[in-house]
């Protein structure tokens, strides 16, 4: 079996690949980055000085031989062409979340990966940290007995983060895709695909001003064409069904609200958006249903703290297994497909079948040997 750590560039050079390049290059040692691209070259000979790899086009790093695998950290308007660009030039690609923008752009790139025998995965790649995992243990283990329903409940401001970061105004930068795609890969990762979703979106102001004092922009209106607001009830093809609820137009904090509801127990999960957080099972005794019990599990990992790039770490040992990878293209394409059938259902009033499936990942039991 080979070995040799997988060669790797990076493309887009904002905020998010720092985390990335830290993991990648001092955690992972089955990966050796090697250089790294951005819109502009400054920004990518910035961050190449600082990581001690090379800058380059994006043109150079399709043409390089060398180059195995390509991660994109751009924002998700950009995520397709550059994916197709990738494929086609016979890289492995791994995209920060949202894959595409469409479930028809994803399902063009997923039948390409597949046409050229490449492997296409995605963000978020949380569910592989402790707190998910920890969580997808005690369900698997029978700890809450049949699982019957769950409970999505979280909130952010939308007013600051779209004045600090200018790309949330774009296409994809709604709470579902930018904010909401962590939860429901979360679920997916937990229960299985989604068979049919039922849901309102809101916008209440499509004119917002910013509100970041150091922004060039304080003070300056903007526009904001996505969603803020997401209420929905979500049936998945086992039968589960639950709530989903994303509210942008509260305060900072994200003060998330996650169970796992099932027979014997609830589950009590933290913030779908990070690796660790505590998981409580809350129990009572069949004797007497009234008095409850709560134990914070104890942690099947030790990813807790913020460990992106530990999905592109995975996917090069599935490379050079030869085995299939758990933020799987598939399992990405059906969750935009879930967000893409909300936004639907919002507009038509009814429920809309989601037509896609997926495979549920299996438990990341052997963290260790990726870090």
């Amino acid at each position: 079996m080979d070995q040799k750590p997988v060669k790797t560039a990076v493309v887009g050079c904002g905020s998010i690949s720092d985390i990335y390049l830290t993991n990648m290059i001092n955690r992972h040692n089955n990966l050796e980055v090697v250089s790294c691209c951005a819109k502009h070259m400054e920004s990518a000979q910035k961050k190449a000085a600082q990581y001690g790899i090379k800058a380059c086009t994006f043109e150079e790093i399709l043409g390089d031989a060398s180059i195995e695998m390509v991660v994109v950290l751009t924002p998700a308007p950009t995520h397709y062409e550059l994916i197709k660009q990738a494929l086609l030039a016979g890289k492995h690609v791994y995209t920060e979340k949202t894959m595409t923008l469409t479930t028809e752009e994803a399902g063009e790139l997923v039948a390409l990966a597949d046409e050229k025998g490449l492997y296409l995965g995605s963000a978020p790649d949380t569910f592989l940290g402790s707190g998910l995992q920890t969580a997808r243990k005690a369900i698997d283990d029978g700890r809450i007995g049949e699982v019957t329903g769950f409970l999505v409940c979280a909130n952010r401001n939308t007013d600051i983060l779209t004045s600090i970061f200018s790309f949330l105004r774009m296409p994809g930068g709604g709470v579902g895709a930018d904010y909401g795609v962590y939860y429901l890969t979360a679920l997916v990762s937990l229960l299985g695909p989604v068979e049919r979703v039922n849901a309102v979106y809101a916008n209440p102001r499509e004119r917002r001003t910013n509100i970041f004092p150091q922004s060039p922009e304080f003070g300056k209106e903007f526009t904001y064409p996505n969603e803020s607001q997401i209420s929905a009830v979500l049936q998945f093809e086992s039968g589960v069904t639950g709530t989903f609820s994303i509210n942008g137009e509260s305060i900072l904090k994200d003060l998330a609200v996650f169970y796992i509801y099932g027979t014997k127990g609830v589950l009590k999960l933290g913030d779908a958006n990070q690796f660790g957080g505590e998981v409580t099972l809350i129990t009572c005794e069949a004797a007497n249903p009234f008095e409850e019990k709560a134990e914070v599990l104890e942690p099947v990992s030790a990813l807790s703290e913020n460990s992106r790039g530990i999905g592109p770490a995975e996917m090069a040992a599935a490379i050079r297994e030869g085995h299939r990878h758990r933020t799987d293209k598939r399992m990405a394409r059906h969750v935009l497909d879930v967000i893409c059938r909300m936004e639907e259902s919002s507009k038509s009033g009814a429920f809309v079948k989601v037509e896609s499936s997926c495979e549920k990942p299996k438990a990341f039991g052997d963290w260790e040997r990726f870090v």
